[in-house]
């Protein structure tokens, strides 16, 4: 059993995007949202898990918009400038330190980013969560590099604190509830 599906950066995330779904996976990461499990996208893993990922400019090939997997509510834009920096922050939740770099194309929007990941040490809010606490998103590189943050963030998923345990939790008071 699968506990966590990563969704790594990629270099032409359209077409990474694109085998996804030729391949069937997108049916299979559904499934394993729909039986609990955590989802993490990073650079253009994160861009995949939005509702749309739009190239007006013919970046990574013909101008188009893509419909992605729809798992947080963003949208991306493809930019012609690119983003590179190192970043340095930690995870909202668990206050976990993180470090890594940011080398990304794209302008990310939408009301998931209102529930962010991560807190920047500029201030600034990164990433995105779900509204049921399963998908994280985050333009952050290296981000499971630190020990700390990654003995952390498993931890929480070993002891059931992300949805698992909600939505066992959850099937076992609708099972009470129809008996």
């Amino acid at each position: 059993e699968v506990d966590v599906i990563i969704l790594p950066g990629s270099k032409t995330t359209i077409a990474d995007l694109k085998s996804i779904k030729n391949e069937g996976w997108d049916i299979d990461i559904f499934a394993h949202v729909r039986r609990g499990g955590i989802v993490v996208g990073l650079c253009g893993g994160y861009q995949m898990l939005g509702t749309t990922i739009t190239d007006q400019d013919g970046i990574e090939g013909p101008p188009e918009t893509i419909s992605a997997l729809g798992l947080l509510n963003i949208q991306t834009n493809l930019t012609k400038s690119k983003k590179l920096a190192l970043i340095g922050g930690y995870e909202i939740d668990s206050g976990a330190v993180v470090n890594g770099y940011e080398m990304h194309i794209g302008i990310t929007n939408g009301p998931d980013l209102t529930n962010p990941w991560l807190k920047l040490d500029d201030g600034k809010n990164e990433g995105a969560i779900s509204n049921n606490g399963q998908i994280f998103g985050c333009y952050l590189h290296g981000i499971f590099s630190q020990d700390s943050f990654r003995s952390s963030f498993l931890s929480r998923i070993r002891s059931g604190h992300f949805s698992k345990t909600a939505y066992e939790t959850q099937i076992e008071r609708t099972l009470n509830n129809l008996a």
